[in-house]
């Protein structure tokens, strides 16, 4: 079963449940699944894209939440937590920092990166291990530190 199809079901299911922060969660998924099919792109949306949707999604929740805190919107902060909850389980389990450093680690050594001027080549790589698996503000960390030694 694909992505899009358990989201799809998500949606369904939350529907019966009567349960409005899965669904508006759920359907913001959806919506943005169904901008990205219509983009004209002309390819199918695979899992792959469905995660970076969703890891877009979840780094707007978290802006959002942060300027909600600000401002002292209490209601609007629970309403994105809640949204942000769901959005979160369709996210493969993330891994430790300790797992992301060997990662990162093995991907300098195969690309031969001697500082900080290989960072692009190294980010490339290790996006394409990581993908999903890890933050992206994360991975930049740990590169760049791995790039300093």
């Amino acid at each position: 079963m694909t992505l899009t199809e358990q989201i799809q079901d998500a949606m369904k299911s939350a529907m019966k449940e009567k349960n409005q922060a899965k669904l508006a969660a759920v359907r913001a998924i959806k919506a943005e699944i169904l901008k990205e099919q219509t983009s004209g792109r002309g390819t199918e949306v695979t899992d792959a894209d469905v995660l970076k949707l969703i890891q877009k999604m979840i780094k707007q929740r978290t802006d959002s939440i942060a300027i909600y805190q600000q401002q002292g919107r209490q209601d609007l902060v629970d309403e994105e937590n809640a949204q942000l909850e769901y959005i979160k389980c369709y996210l493969p389990k993330q891994l430790s920092e300790a797992e992301v450093e060997e990662i990162i680690a093995k991907v300098v050594a195969e690309t031969g990166a001697t500082s900080i001027k290989d960072m692009g080549k190294v980010m490339k790589a290790a996006n394409a291990q990581l993908a999903g698996k890890a933050e992206s503000k994360l991975i930049a960390d740990k590169v760049k530190a791995a790039l300093n030694k």
